[in-house]
This record gives structure tokens, sequence and C-alpha cells, in this order.
């Protein structure tokens, strides 16, 4: 005679436990490989100023990194593309403001380098933005 092993009943709650983790798994996979923001393309630090209020959104963002890294909303590229590209999108009307977010560890010939080119490349409204002092 051969005996069976008792079925023991399973609960809901069982049964859904896999889905619970599989749900726990995408959360901490989404968390961790998820990008909300674009970044710079490398590390700036603006220099701090005494001015309130944060930076209105515009198109166009030149950046200048320490060691005199040239970007355009997100692209490295040198002095002359630079102009170029800053040239091509002035042509177009109602163009905003151009925002630079130079590194406080800049050279300050180098910024003023780049706000000279910019000028020639037409740009007629120029925002540098700053991080607040701390008071």
């Amino acid at each position: 005679m051969r005996l069976r092993a008792p079925q023991r009943e399973t609960s809901d709650d069982e049964r859904i436990l896999p889905l619970i983790n599989v749900v726990f798994l995408l959360l901490i996979f989404f968390m961790i490989a998820g990008r909300l923001a674009s970044s710079d393309p490398f590390n700036i630090e603006p220099p701090q100023s005494a001015s309130e209020g944060p930076p209105e959104a515009q198109e166009m963002v030149v950046l200048v990194g320490a060691d005199g890294d040239l970007a355009l909303d997100g692209e490295i590229m040198d002095e002359t593309t630079l102009e170029a590209a800053v040239a091509e999108r002035m042509a177009a009307e109602d163009v905003p403001p151009l925002r630079l977010k130079a590194d406080g560890r800049a050279d300050a010939t180098k910024v003023v380098a780049v706000m000279e080119l910019l000028r020639e490349a037409g740009v007629e409204s120029l925002r540098l933005l700053t991080i607040p002092e701390a008071r």
C-alpha cells in the first residue's frame, strides 16, 4: 500500500509572493538604472553670487569647464565650432537670452574670451549663471 503525502493547501498570500518579489526587483532596477535628467558633459561648479533667484529656463546653454573645455547644450566642441553653431541658432527669430555656465575655477580671461566669441556670433543677451552666496 502506498501512502500519499498530505497535500498542503496554498493560501493566496503564498501565490502572490513571487509577483511581489518581481515588482520590487523591477523597482530597484529602475531606481538604479534610470536617469531623470541629462547631466552636463563635464563637472561645473559655478561661482557664487549675491544675486537672488533661480535662472529662467532657456534654450541655449554654453558651458566653460575649469580646464577651458567648451560645450553647447551638452555637446563638447571647440571655439570655432561653438561660434558657428551659436551664429546659426541666433539667425532664428525670437531667440531667448543665452546662458553661460562657467566653472568658478575657470580662468577669467578664458570666460571673457568666450563671451567675446559669443558676441561676435550675434548674441545680444547673455546670462552668466552663478550660485547664490550662503548667508
